[in-house]
């Protein structure tokens, strides 16, 4: 097919996520290699996004492409109920590669079913009803998920699963809990035990947070918060889940993001770059304690494709290519080259508010005044922005808008001089929005 054939019939006949399909313009592609997809007719773009945060070894690497290959002469699927050699060999590798004593875990076909299960097993673990999560927080599209996320999608999916509390994150969208990250973390936190208290420590099975927030911001946790975080859980003997779909395998410069705060989650939540989105996969992986009380005790919780063969193996073979190409020590290095460059827009632009990143996981937000106002407002959007989209398409540069910000989570395979060319294309595309800078 052509572009227009791609796009029409798709349009026709599929619909678009959190999207209206009427007001849609897709992206025809055709294929893709390393860090860049082209469309049916050759034009080729910079995938600044690694498509949904995901693709973290780089499309189509011919390793794994071999091994899935080679998988597909095997064991393709048989029922959950089985043993085989590919769910044997990738849960001890996980439970190798996995800091602490998480070492038992539960496959699915990708985050949000992940979610959904950690969801179940933290509620029978413990026998309560109640969750917290925070407010700039995304967990996935399903049912329960979708309540446990705080994010504007919650609420056209509302009403959901009850018992969900949500609290603000250390880093709220229009406040602060202090001016150092000291104050910060020691003020939520004190804010955090008030609404526990509120609610019933006995009452609260878990916390879910994403370890480092994800779509709502690219927001690294304050210096303490996590470790501080843990220990006010523990202290009432509420379970800490870290969704790491988005930010775990390799993305943050870390295998887990949770390492950068030097603790161990009792849940924890993986997907996208387990399988750089080769195929569907998701994993939950519990704590010794959770998993022996599963042994004595049923999980009610299945899937069909619970621990699908081919899945685990093609899991396997981008394990091999994440650890050993290096790539995780190639988003830690990288990480210093995307921050000069985001400080160096920040000087340039006067549009430019600033930009954070923690390996390869980055956002650069925009502001239409010297106040700080975001370009465009918490859930809305801005003709601005609009036109820089328009300028990264026209210049080969995929990546998301998310109000008045934009992302920048290549694969993690990208090199310096990659790197460099595509801040050059959102350099050029910045004079766009210091036009509509107000002064």
């Amino acid at each position: 097919m052509n572009s227009q054939e791609m796009v029409d019939t798709c349009l026709r006949h599929t619909l678009y996520t959190w999207a209206a399909t009427g007001k849609v313009s897709p992206l025809p592609v055709a294929r893709a290699e390393g860090i860049y997809f082209w469309t049916p007719e050759g034009k080729r773009f910079i995938d600044f996004n690694s498509q949904l945060m995901s693709v973290n070894i780089g499309h189509s690497h011919p390793k794994v492409i071999a091994a899935m290959k080679k998988a597909l002469d095997g064991l393709i699927y048989v029922y959950p109920g089985t043993a085989t050699a590919a769910r044997a060999r990738l849960s001890k590798r996980l439970a190798e590669l996995v800091p602490g004593d998480i070492n038992t875990f539960f496959f699915t076909l990708g985050g949000a079913e992940a979610v959904e299960n950690a969801i179940r097993a933290v509620r029978q673990y413990t026998g309560r009803s109640k969750i917290l999560a925070r407010y700039r927080s995304y967990h996935g599209a399903t049912n329960a998920c979708m309540q446990l996320t705080g994010d504007p999608r919650r609420i056209p999916n509302e009403p959901g699963m009850p018992g969900v509390v949500h609290v603000m994150d250390p880093w709220p969208y229009n406040y602060s809990f202090g001016d150092t990250d000291e104050e910060i973390t020691a003020n939520n936190l004190t804010y955090l035990e008030e609404v526990i208290q509120y609610e019933g420590p006995d009452q609260i099975a878990a916390m879910f947070i994403e370890t480092v927030t994800g779509t709502n911001g690219i927001l690294p946790p304050p210096k303490g918060y996590l470790q501080g975080l843990r220990k006010l859980l523990d202290k009432y003997g509420i379970l800490l889940a870290c969704d790491e779909v988005m930010c775990g395998w390799g993305r943050t410069g870390k295998l887990f993001a949770f390492e950068h705060g030097d603790i161990v989650p009792d849940v924890l939540t993986m997907a996208k770059g387990l399988t750089s989105s080769y195929i569907p996969l998701g994993a939950m992986g519990v704590s010794d304690p959770i998993a022996q009380h599963f042994r004595e005790n049923v999980f009610w919780g299945g899937l069909t494709y619970n621990s699908h063969a081919f899945a685990l193996a093609t899991a396997e073979a981008v394990l091999d290519v994440l650890l050993g190409e290096g790539l995780v020590e190639n988003a830690a290095r990288m990480e210093s080259v995307m921050r000069a460059e985001m400080d160096r827009l920040t000087d340039k632009h006067p549009s430019v508010r600033g930009g954070r990143c923690i390996g390869l996981f980055g956002m650069v937000d925009l502001q239409r005044n010297s106040q700080g106002d975001p370009m465009a407002p918490y859930n809305g959007s801005h003709p601005a922005m609009l036109a820089l989209n328009a300028h990264f398409q026209q210049q080969g540069l995929f990546t998301f808008i998310r109000w008045g910000s934009f992302m920048c989570n290549p694969p993690l395979c990208i090199t310096e001089a990659q790197l460099l060319e595509a801040f050059e294309i959102i350099d050029r595309g910045l004079d766009i929005t210091d036009e509509a800078f107000e002064g």
